[in-house]
């Protein structure tokens, strides 16, 4: 049985923003030892670019970032607008702007405990995975994002912690070509074998396309992507 901060951070992905390189470690270290998958960035372009090519459930900004008030001029359009949780000094706190085109929901200040800044990660995701439908579905393949299970049509797929977040990902971009090495970074934050992936990906089709049709694709040379038959354009 997981326990309920495990749930909680079970496949979500956040995303760091912080000039600091101790700093950028610190939550990279303390989040991903908590099980998120983070991706720490410098810049507010950076966190620009990594909002227009991968999904976030939670954004976390350090304000002392430069290039902060330039993001308001270029934020991207976003389906899902992820909250923001503000890493602030105290006498920034009245500066606090959704700058990256959602609302500051809530801050911690400097320095930050580890415990602190986990219980405000914990509960803004909370809060957010509330606000939506926990099930992500294409077709007759459904993923409950509360109870960790995986339908397809009325049969259920056991699958493993690893093949949860792989297919998770696949649904979050469906109709989208996704290379090996782009799974690999994207889903657990490291570089992996690309035969790891290949073996994993070859379990998951397995389970996923014991139905017909089939949902999960190929394009040699490109990657992966799930959805309809042909070949969406990269």
């Amino acid at each position: 049985m997981k326990r309920h901060d495990e749930q909680i951070a079970y496949g979500r992905r956040l995303l760091a923003a912080a000039p600091d390189p101790g700093l950028r470690r610190s939550l990279a270290a303390r989040l991903g030892s908590s099980g998120y998958v983070v991706e720490a960035v410098e810049t507010g372009a950076a966190a620009v670019e990594s909002l227009g090519r991968q999904r976030f459930d939670l954004i976390i900004v350090d304000m002392d970032i430069p290039d902060l008030r330039d993001l308001s001029r270029h934020r991207p359009t976003l389906v899902e607008r992820p909250p923001i949780l503000c890493v602030a000094s105290c006498d920034s706190l009245e500066q606090l702007v959704p700058e990256i085109g959602t609302e500051v929901a809530d801050y911690v200040t400097k320095p930050c405990r580890a415990a602190e800044l986990l219980a405000r990660v914990q509960v803004l995701l909370r809060a957010s995975s509330a606000a939506r439908e926990p099930v992500l579905r294409h077709e007759d393949l459904m993923l409950d994002e509360v109870g960790y299970q995986v339908w397809r049509g009325e049969r259920r797929l056991e699958v493993t912690a690893a093949e949860y977040r792989l297919l998770r990902h696949l649904l979050l971009n469906a109709g989208r070509v996704l290379s090996k090495e782009q799974l690999a970074w994207q889903v657990w934050g490291e570089s992996r074998a690309t035969n790891t992936v290949e073996r994993l990906m070859s379990r998951l089709r397995q389970k996923v396309d014991r139905n017909k049709p089939a949902l999960i694709h190929t394009r040699r040379g490109f990657g992966y992507w799930l959805g309809e038959e042909t070949a969406p354009r990269l």
